[in-house]
């Protein structure tokens, strides 16, 4: 038998057992499909039903990378994603013949000057530089993976002058003195792995100039790592500073409070997207993440959606003076604002007591979470752009705003979002998501059940070998500088010299008709409701 045959026999002997096969597997699941009670779909067209449910689960990645268009998809679209990964990467963001804003949709404009400022004429920090990696595009062919290479890169990081420095509790024993005015929201450790919260400390750390917010979670070696500086969170949960009985323990706040990276604290009375309180799931709570937050290894965390220690605006300020004086460090209060009302009662019991926060961290309903149910994340709470003005706009009315910084919130991945807010009233912007992409996040939606892909929102050991902390640590860093290069870009535009500069005169917002109006415009009308249909 010559060899030819040979190989026909064989391939014929293959294709039998795989045909058999396939039909043993088709006759079985066929037979399950029809005596299952759950589906009614499957009952109907076994096997082919099961199509279906395929495609149900793909279909995210399906419409992500396919179906929608660059400025479709939530919660940020393909082009929001691919500016961020542009800046981290490459350590620049340009795009090539022109915006894919739709300008017929109503939106917020910053305004340009006729007589901008020159590089030469901005007030910044020259003397700091920093030298990181970024990468080069080589190539970028069609079929094949592009080509590129790590390169080192020396770049000023663009900071503020000394003397346009934020100070954070002046009056404070231990202020805490800010030259970046971007910094990284609250993300606790166990929603985050280690590998991302260590890329995250050491990129913020090569950076300079910003803070880092360890989330409610506690800190952990891992938010230390990079050197940056620290804002820790206090949730109802009181992790990190809680005794063996869940109390809070103030020998544990001493004892954080005189770690050096630590300059503030904060008082996590909401969050944007999860009003309830924390929560993380039974299988990320490892030994170590229950040693930091002492509690049980092992069993789901929910933290409550208020404090114990306090039920009233008094007290809260009370509890806040207690913090200040036992650590000398200015501390703050986070909060989600729902109503024009709830503001007044705020800024109206600062100055009635003459007790308050050091600084306000508001938190706009847009913003991201590990884990919360849908309607809280859709539909309690403002978003920053309507809860910001309704704040500013309270602590001015009863004479306080120059007492405390106000920290913005929600959805600041980009310069020109961060100069409106900034024109709205905040002093200071935290950025989350956009943090994560820079380590690797490919929003595949899988916070909540620590099985993210890339090993960002996970404590699974194998998923997080998929994320390089030597690499992703300068896309961190690329990312922030290229941010505040971008606002001190903006702020030259408008013919301003420092993005501290930014107010209300400098943002117009545009209806769907076309008409244009300031800011004062529509805060007047938040005022007075009866004006809303003036400018509507």
């Amino acid at each position: 038998m010559n060899i030819a045959n040979f190989m026909t026999i064989i391939g014929f002997v293959v294709c039998t057992v795989v045909i058999l096969i396939l039909l043993v597997v088709g006759s079985y699941l066929f037979t399950i499909d029809k005596r299952q009670k759950q589906h009614p779909i499957l009952r109907n067209y076994p096997l082919i039903g099961r199509v279906r449910y395929f495609l149900e689960n793909i279909g995210p990645e399906l419409r992500q990378y396919l179906f929608h268009n660059n400025r479709e998809g939530e919660p940020f679209s393909r082009n929001d994603y691919q500016h961020i990964v542009k800046k981290a990467k490459y350590k620049r963001d340009v795009l090539g013949y022109g915006s894919q804003r739709d300008f017929d949709e109503p939106g917020y404009y910053i305004r340009n000057s006729l007589f901008p400022k020159l590089t030469e004429e901005l007030k910044m920090d020259r003397k700091t530089k920093v030298t990181t990696e970024r990468y080069l595009l080589l190539n970028e062919p069609l079929f094949a993976q592009r080509k590129e290479r790590l390169d080192k890169d020396e770049s000023p990081v663009y900071l503020l002058e000394d003397d346009d420095a934020i100070v954070i509790g002046e009056q404070t024993r231990h202020p805490f003195k800010v030259k970046g005015q971007i910094g990284m929201s609250a993300m606790s450790y166990g929603s985050l792995g280690e590998r991302a919260i260590t890329a995250l400390s050491e990129g913020l750390g090569i950076a300079k100039g910003t803070w880092m917010n360890t989330g409610e979670g506690g800190i952990s070696d891992y938010h230390l790592k990079g050197g940056v500086d620290i804002i820790m969170q206090i949730g109802p949960g009181l992790f990190g500073v809680r005794d063996k009985e869940g109390n809070f323990s103030w020998d544990a706040l001493l004892e954080k409070s005189n770690m050096a990276e630590v300059k503030a604290f904060e008082i996590k009375l909401a969050q944007g997207a999860k009003t309830r309180g924390g929560h993380i799931d039974a299988e990320k709570v490892t030994e170590e993440i229950a040693r930091i937050r002492m509690v049980e290894p092992y069993k789901s965390i929910d933290s409550p959606n208020r404090f114990r220690e306090f039920s009233d605006l008094p007290s809260l300020f009370k509890f806040l003076e207690k913090i200040r004086e036992h650590t000398g460090k200015p501390v703050g209060m986070k909060v989600v604002v729902g109503s024009s009302q709830e503001a007044d009662e705020l800024a109206k019991a600062i100055k009635d007591t003459g007790m308050g926060p050091d600084f306000i961290t508001i938190d706009g309903g847009e913003g991201g979470t590990g884990a919360s149910y849908q309607e809280l994340a859709d539909s309690v709470g403002l978003p920053i752009r309507s809860a910001l003005p309704l704040v500013d706009n309270a602590l001015r009315k009863y004479g306080v705003r120059d007492n405390l910084k106000i920290i913005a919130s929600g959805k600041m991945f980009s310069p020109d979002r961060i100069a409106i807010a900034l024109a709205m009233g905040a002093d200071l912007v935290n950025v989350a998501r956009a943090f994560m992409i820079t380590v690797g996040c490919i929003q595949a939606l899988q916070c909540q059940s620590n099985s993210c892909p890339v090993g960002v929102a996970t404590t699974d050991p194998d998923l997080q070998k998929g994320l390089v902390i030597e690499e992703k640590k300068w896309r961190t860093a690329n990312y922030l500088i290229t941010m505040r290069k971008g606002l001190f870009r903006l702020a030259a535009a408008a013919g301003l010299d420092s993005p501290t500069k930014f107010t209300r005169e400098h943002i117009v917002y545009r209806d769907e008709k076309g008409r244009t109006w300031s800011l004062d415009d529509i805060y007047q009308a938040m005022v007075r409701p009866k004006d809303i249909n003036d400018i509507s």
